[in-house]
């Protein structure tokens, strides 16, 4: 999934971006209310993590606009304030979830994941085709019972292609979804990625180009 961590405690910020990281999203990071409306206007985010006391541009204007845009993203709203009437507020302007700090990663992570389902059509919990389940949760793929080690990118890539059911993927899409924001749009990541994709699957191929248009597991 692609997420924006909006927080002005630059520590903390890097620190949630290094972990959901991990966890195969793309992240990019604001430090002021300001700069994540400038982000949000145009990129594509499934998951918004956003302090609610922010610099320049109050969290709270923040996620109003947010949800005056129409956007599909969901937020997650920060803030060391643990008070029902601060949750209420919080959710009133539309944030579909609150989380009070400090709070432990595996819970934030957790939540953001959750969260990411809800930007988009109903999924499954684990996907499955072609001879492929991949679980999001446990960040594991098998290909017809044979476990296959991939990167984080790999993971990313391939969770797309089976969100799409058959469908075609563009690689911009792949990008936009697998890559944060400094990634050069003009880059061959993509096509590498599908590249190791392929061995690692394993034969027959499963992954198809679609010359012109992208990608799809048919």
């Amino acid at each position: 999934m692609r997420v924006l961590v909006v927080e002005d405690e630059r520590m903390l910020a890097d620190a949630i971006a290094e972990w959901l990281r991990e966890e195969t999203h793309a992240v990019d990071t604001a430090h002021d209310g300001e700069a994540a409306l400038q982000r949000l206007a145009v990129n594509d985010y499934d998951v918004v993590v956003l302090d609610r006391d922010l610099p320049r541009v109050h969290g709270d204007d923040v996620c109003r606009e947010l949800v005056e845009s129409e956007s599909t993203a969901r937020v997650l709203m920060l803030t060391a304030a643990a008070e029902i009437g601060d949750r209420v507020t919080g959710l009133s302007l539309g944030a579909d979830d609150y989380l009070s700090k400090p709070f432990a990663f595996p819970e934030l992570a957790a939540r953001v994941l959750a969260l990411g389902r809800r930007s988009r059509p109903a999924a499954p919990p684990v996907l499955r085709r072609a001879g492929i389940t991949l679980d999001p949760a446990r960040r594991e793929v098998f290909r017809n019972g044979r476990y296959v080690p991939l990167s984080k990118k790999e993971f990313a890539v391939l969770a797309e292609l089976l969100l799409a059911n058959g469908g075609v993927v563009s690689a911009e899409h792949l990008l936009e979804k697998a890559w944060d924001e400094h990634a050069d749009p003009f880059t061959s990541a993509v096509r590498l990625t599908i590249l190791k994709l392929r061995r690692k699957l394993g034969e027959p191929p499963v992954v198809e180009t679609v010359p012109g248009v992208g990608y799809q597991i048919p």
